[in-house]
């Protein structure tokens, strides 16, 4: 038998790493630059906080973008510090401001957010109506030449709750691409119409769903009116505007990810990027540190995000919760607009705080939200448990999922008391199996084969490097309505069943009349 040795080992492995480098740069293709126009057309922050994370991914991957958004920083230096650095050759980032005549609120008061966003029947003119401003604007700005100048290679703006959005696309050439980005989990009533298929009701929760799964009857039943009715509202609220110019995406990257949503199929070119706007970990500030570390019991993190304002609670809901908190053994860091008046020894407010680099750190024990996504991703990563109070669109449906996957407790805010919030604070901080199952689901989300900044700079330069990538798209666009949902398939199998039905009734008649009836008679007649 033939001896091997060490130094042959080595020189066949140098060897084999050799060949596969080279089989990675022939196979792999490089994208030259390009330039990219983006569009945040939401005077929303948490929606421009996935957005913007998109578009630096794309710039840091070696591209040119030109980012309108409501929330463009106040200098261009600030706006571009840090995304290139250490980028490709070709990186550019630059934000400019896009003005739509809204008030820029920094937070809703809560009563106003849940009457216009919890309510499905409400929220989708509420949706449409803003789309439709914001598209006004932006054909507006298409139709002056407020884009040209530039020779744009792909366009990216959000898909909101209409895609009048896409027609910045259409104007700027037949041959730009339109990216469409989507900053919750795909709104079940939109979904099939701009990407040709989506997940069926009797399966898929819809968006606005309070249950992760439609696992009965009952709710199954409720998932079917829910999704029938928003996408009636939906074409209600849009059929008297003009779709030739709508144009359908190469790609769409969503905020979404299988491990905190469940799994439904999924076109090709709708690509789930959950967790992408999770930037590098800073230093913590030493004053919240300090009260960090120095907390013997840990600590709980509390804050309802940046579209509604704690401060704006009913006075009874601040007191339970101010009376519960109290009464922890652990500190609190609240987010909370202005001074809070009786507030408690053990709790740190302040206007705004590090959520990111507060979560990872390790004494804290407990976060408690309003389920928003960005948030979800944020405690996920962490592996921190969640108490939840979702208030409106994909909240509710958001915390029914981490509930089914083990790692938080939901309750209705407006029915909340200092008992109920203490039993659940005390029941997720002192059972281990509420911080287990976090740190599970955290593994899960973080083992993928590629970083959602990594798909993003992907499926970019695939879209670029093949044309827009029609391949890629649903051949239900190419379908009738009635073909879509196979009226014509049905009605053609009913007409053979029908027809066939009428040739054996005749045939039995025939049958009948030939053979029994001459029979009958003769049985009839005497002897």
């Amino acid at each position: 038998m033939r001896r091997v040795t060490a130094e042959q080992c080595a020189s066949a492995a140098a060897a084999a790493c050799a060949a596969f480098v080279v089989l990675c740069a022939v196979s792999v293709p490089t994208t030259a630059a390009v330039n990219v126009l983006a569009i945040e057309p939401l005077p929303a922050r948490s929606h421009w906080t996935f957005m913007r994370a998109v578009v630096t991914a794309m710039a840091t991957g070696g591209h040119n973008v030109t980012a309108y958004t409501p929330f463009a920083s106040s200098s261009s230096a600030a706006a571009t510090a840090g995304v290139c650095d250490g980028a490709p050759v070709g990186c550019g980032y630059a934000e400019v401001p896009l003005r739509l005549g809204v008030p820029d609120k920094v937070a809703m008061d809560v009563r106003t957010a849940v009457a216009d966003f919890a309510d499905q029947w409400r929220f989708v003119g509420i949706a449409v109506d803003k789309s439709r401003t914001a598209c006004d604007r932006l054909d507006r700005m298409a139709a002056t030449g407020r884009f040209d100048g530039v020779r744009y290679d792909m366009v990216v703006v959000e898909l909101v709750s209409s895609e009048c959005t896409s027609r910045v696309s259409a104007a700027l050439g037949d041959d730009v691409p339109l990216v469409y980005v989507f900053p919750s989990p795909m709104a079940s009533w939109v979904e099939a119409k701009a990407l040709g298929t989506g997940p069926g009701p009797s399966y898929a929760a819809r968006l606005f769903a309070r249950y992760a799964a439609p696992d009965t009857f009952a709710r199954r039943l409720e998932n079917v009116y829910g999704w029938t009715v928003m996408a009636a509202l939906q074409w209600f609220h849009e059929r008297g505007d003009d779709q030739t110019a709508y144009r359908k995406p190469a790609v769409t990257f969503v905020n979404t990810d299988p491990v905190v949503e469940k799994p439904v199929p999924a076109v090709q070119n709708m690509i789930g990027i959950g967790g992408v706007h999770l930037p590098p970990l800073e230093p913590i500030s030493p004053d919240i540190l300090k009260f960090i570390e120095e907390s013997q019991n840990g600590v709980i993190y509390f804050s309802f995000g940046t579209v509604v304002a704690l401060s704006s609670l009913p006075d009874h809901i601040q007191n339970a919760f101010k009376d519960a908190l109290a009464e922890v053994p652990q500190r609190v860091l609240l987010k909370f607009e202005g001074e809070m008046k009786d507030k408690p020894k053990n709790v740190m407010t302040s206007k705004w705080l590090p959520q990111r680099d507060i979560l990872k750190h390790p004494n804290v024990k407990l976060f408690i939200g309003h389920g928003g996504i960005s948030g979800v991703y944020e405690a996920v990563d962490a592996g921190v448990p969640i108490l939840g109070f979702p208030l409106f669109y994909d909240q509710p449906r958001n915390m029914a999922n981490l509930v089914d996957a083990g790692m938080a407790l939901s309750l209705d805010l407006f029915s909340v008391t200092k008992n109920t919030l203490l039993n659940a604070i005390n029941e997720i901080i002192n059972n281990e199996t509420y911080s287990k199952n976090a740190k599970i689901v955290s593994d899960r989300f973080k083992d993928r084969p590629m970083s959602p900044t990594e798909s993003v700079v992907y499926w970019t330069e695939y879209v670029i490097r093949y044309k827009n990538a029609p391949h890629l798209k649903s051949h239900a666009f190419n379908l009738t309505w009635y073909q879509y949902f196979l009226l014509d398939v049905i009605a053609v199998v009913f007409l053979i069943i029908l027809f066939v039905s009428y040739i054996t009734l005749k045939t039995l008649r025939l049958v009948n009349k030939i053979i029994f009836k001459p029979l009958s008679k003769s049985k009839l007649k005497p002897d």
